[in-house]
């Protein structure tokens, strides 16, 4: 009798900001590109944007009780880091059951919070583990885990000054297709966003959870577009909605698109 093989098994760990989240779906979707047999687990942050992106884009996910170390001296942020220790201890634990259940031949880091423990686990555990660094500067946890890991994909030179340059591939970041494919969707673009074809457009990005001081800016600037051609679309961030939306009202601007995540980046 003739056993077969076990289907090809990926672990891919990080996220917080859609920065992360994203270029690991789009490693997600090539590795099903090459081997649609291949089994895909995300590990992630309980409460971050993850948990609800991945399984949007058709993954399984499960979740670590892990925060960062906050850097403010405000109270919450105290008492935030006086947890730090034990939630640590408590997924670690929880990752190495993960790794150690779902057997993987690699894990692989794109930073965030949830990355740190998963990759370190999977070390322990002897299982290849690879790093995914979008940024031209690296981050702590990617620097930390870097020294075991087998290999560090990297968008930008001159990365050697953070990372082992024997480990160092240059990849480039990993973009999803509905992203690159535009060619056709200009016409469906204009009814999602409600654009006329006569007017502008000006695409505002703070990143995923939205940036203060380009919402500020934003914000003061709003009387430039008063009445011309313009469409602005704005992604101001979770975080920022409510103000920015109570903010908007007042002003009544019909070309201002206020929102808090632009879930149809391909068409934006």
């Amino acid at each position: 009798m003739i056993q077969r093989m076990k289907a090809y098994k990926v672990i891919i760990s990080g996220g917080g900001t859609g920065g992360h989240i994203f270029p690991a779906l789009a490693i997600a979707n090539g590795i099903k590109e090459k081997k649609p047999e291949a089994e895909i687990l995300f590990v992630g942050a309980k409460g971050r944007m993850e948990m609800e992106k991945v399984p949007q884009a058709g993954f399984n996910i499960v979740g670590l009780d892990v925060v960062g170390i906050q850097r403010s001296f405000s109270i919450a942020s105290i008492i935030k880091n006086l947890k730090f220790p034990f939630l640590l201890i408590k997924s670690l634990s929880k990752a190495k059951q993960i790794v150690e259940n779902f057997n993987p031949n690699i894990v692989i880091g794109v930073g965030g919070y949830a990355s740190g423990p998963t990759l370190r686990m999977a070390n322990k555990l002897n299982i290849p583990t690879l790093i995914q660094e979008q940024n031209s500067y690296a981050g702590l946890t990617n620097k930390w885990l870097s020294k075991k890991a087998s290999k560090i994909c990297v968008a930008y030179s001159n990365m050697d000054k953070f990372f082992s340059k024997e480990k160092i591939i240059v990849t480039g970041n990993p973009v999803r297709k509905d992203i690159i494919d535009l060619k056709t969707k200009k016409k469906e673009a204009l009814a999602h966003f409600k654009i006329n074809n006569n007017e502008k457009v000006i695409l505002v990005l703070g990143g995923s959870l939205g940036a203060k001081s380009i919402n500020d800016g934003i914000l003061n600037s709003l009387q430039l577009i008063k009445g011309k051609p313009i469409k602005l679309i704005w992604q101001v961030g979770k975080r920022y909605i409510s103000s920015i939306s109570e903010s908007q009202n007042k002003i009544e601007f019909s070309n201002v698109n206020a929102m808090a995540f632009i879930n149809r980046m391909d068409l934006a």
